[in-house]
């Protein structure tokens, strides 16, 4: 896929006769998944005909009847960076994983190093860090993970690509 592309979603085994299929998030923002939007796959572009994101079920045009759905089992779902910005509503304390990515690293006003990831383990994101050249050689180590809640980020700046933390090196120390 593009660079500029953001894996979202996964279609798994067909439900039904009539090309339902399910479907496993992989996003913060289900609202995207309506009825007449079209996503970019590993399979083409897909447009979606039905619903029920309780019960994570999909239908796409075209795939109406099992036999032919079953051909979108284990596909991919991509959707654009420009049409992820367009469409996902942030609200003023979040920041879409491309934004914080690149973002350099400090703690008390030492740079620690530069988000180079973002890694979601069970229900928590950890940014991971590439250390500062200075830093690994002193002896740290080259990555580390701090997890992104506020009792470590004091604040985020995608504009100046700063984020503020504190206790982090602590992390890296014991890393």
């Amino acid at each position: 896929m593009k660079k500029d592309y953001f894996f979202i979603a996964q279609i798994g085994k067909t439900v039904g006769l009539w090309g339902d299929l399910k479907f496993h998030l992989h996003t913060d923002f289900p609202e995207q998944f309506k009825i007449g939007s079209f996503f970019e796959s590993d399979r083409g572009e897909l447009e979606i005909v039905d619903i029920n994101l309780k019960r994570g079920i999909i239908r796409f045009r075209g795939y109406e009847a099992i036999d032919i759905a079953k051909k979108l089992t284990n596909c991919k779902i991509y959707i654009s960076q420009s049409k992820t910005e367009k469409e996902c509503i942030l609200s003023e304390s979040e920041h879409f994983w491309f934004d914080i990515i690149g973002c350099d690293f400090y703690d008390n006003s030492e740079k620690l190093g530069k988000v180079s990831d973002i890694q979601r383990i069970l229900d928590l994101d950890y940014l991971l860090i590439s250390t500062s050249k200075s830093l690994i050689d002193e002896g740290f180590a080259k990555t580390f993970l701090v997890p992104y809640i506020p009792r470590y980020i004091i604040k985020s700046d995608i504009t100046l690509k700063k984020i503020e933390t504190k206790d982090t090196k602590d992390i890296l120390e014991a890393s």
